[in-house]
């Protein structure tokens, strides 16, 4: 809605409506040695004013430098076209439609999300976004538990510090029992993994590409793992997806991730989105909302909310999960984005990243006291060690 400001006028009125002579008689009621002796706040400036002032101030910025901090956040390239269609008053709103015979479009929309995140994990079924790829790892391990009874969860070290501090943090007033096995030369210990893994397993949780960039095929521990009747959950990147094995072809049964990769900017940190698709005889355990297509009594081609196990919906005690609102108007970028890629584009973008990290590694390589760990095959992100400690090379 636009500000449109009081006129004196309307000021006149609006005082003279509750028996006050001047907006001062608003406040007082505070002592006047507490009052301000003036706000010193100078005549209100026109568009044009404003909009030089704020020209000079951005020429103070330092910009077009190149962005190293990742972390499983990037600055990636977004088409002028994502903009245009999601900033079409149709769409733009974050809120779920709870009339679906009222928005078939917006359903259909999210429909097709759900599908472009099944292309990419490999998995059968998705649900219509989570909050950010945190949140939806947490919803991942409660799925595993209500699954199997179990509350031991297996996490490796190399799950984003984020990640982890939040399964810490959502599950610190249950009885979760959580073991992180260590990373070792960038990648897993499978050792460690086997050795843990028993009949009280509700879930092993995996990240590939892990948090320090390093590839794996985690096959070997899916086949494990589901030996003892323990769940599988991959975190992935998407845009390495578009050259790395999926989870669906590794084994996973769960598959979450960071959403903001895929034509969400950075934003000062959020909103984000996060992913989450699985195997279909998980569906009914998936948390939030599931968008489903189905044909009407004439025949034609519909979109409902298939599932929504969330409190809101049905008794508490039966909900798969207190999710409140969701990221819907995210989660169509990235189906916009996805979209204008194509196939063909995904993989390529992909392959531009790899190329490019593995050119900073050889740029990295040539400056004299920096080692670039070389013990796996990365993605993104990749290990340096320094001359000097971290801090003071990067606020130099």
């Amino acid at each position: 809605m636009s500000y449109v400001a009081h006129t004196e006028e309307d000021i006149k009125s609006m005082l003279k409506a509750i028996g006050a002579s001047s907006i001062d008689d608003l406040f007082k009621d505070i002592p006047e040695s507490l009052r301000p002796k003036s706000f010193n706040i100078p005549a209100g400036k026109s568009e044009f004013e404003v909009s030089n002032h704020l020209k000079k101030l951005s020429r103070k910025n330092a910009t077009g430098l190149v962005n190293f901090v990742g972390a499983g956040f990037y600055d990636h390239y977004i088409p002028a076209a994502v903009d245009a269609i999601v900033n079409r008053p149709e769409f733009y709103t974050a809120y779920t439609p709870y009339q679906p015979e009222c928005s078939q479009g917006w359903l259909q929309a999210i429909y097709e999300y759900q599908t472009v995140i099944c292309e990419l994990t490999g998995l059968d079924v998705s649900n219509a976004s989570l909050y950010d790829g945190g949140t939806a790892l947490y919803e991942a391990a409660m799925m595993a538990i209500r699954l199997t009874g179990r509350n031991k969860i297996i996490m490796d070290s190399g799950v984003s510090l984020i990640y982890r501090t939040m399964l810490y943090t959502y599950t610190s007033n249950l009885s979760v029992e959580f073991h992180e096995i260590p990373v070792v030369h960038g990648k897993s210990s499978r050792e460690e993994v086997l050795k843990l893994l028993d009949d009280k397993t509700a879930a092993v949780i995996l990240q590939n590409p892990n948090f320090f960039g390093a590839v794996d095929d985690y096959s070997d521990v899916v086949e494990q793992a589901h030996k003892v009747g323990a769940l599988v959950i991959a975190s992935v990147y998407p845009i390495s997806l578009g050259m790395l094995k999926s989870p669906g072809e590794m084994g996973f049964d769960i598959a979450t991730g960071e959403g903001q990769s895929l034509g969400i900017p950075l934003s000062f940190g959020g909103p984000y989105l996060g992913f989450m698709a699985a195997k279909k005889e998980l569906v009914r355990q998936m948390p939030g909302r599931i968008v489903g297509a189905t044909l009407d009594l004439d025949g034609k081609r519909g979109f409902v909310l298939t599932l929504q196990t969330r409190e809101q919906h049905i008794r508490r005690e039966k909900a798969t999960s207190n999710i409140c609102s969701n990221e819907a108007l995210c989660a169509l970028r990235a189906a916009v984005f996805s979209s204008l890629l194509g196939r063909d584009g995904f993989k390529e973008l992909a392959e531009h990243n790899y190329q490019k990290a593995e050119f900073a590694k050889d740029v990295f390589s040539s400056v004299s006291g920096v080692e670039v760990k070389k013990s796996s095959h990365t993605f993104n992100e990749f290990t340096v060690k320094l001359p000097r400690h971290a801090d003071e090379i990067v606020y130099r």
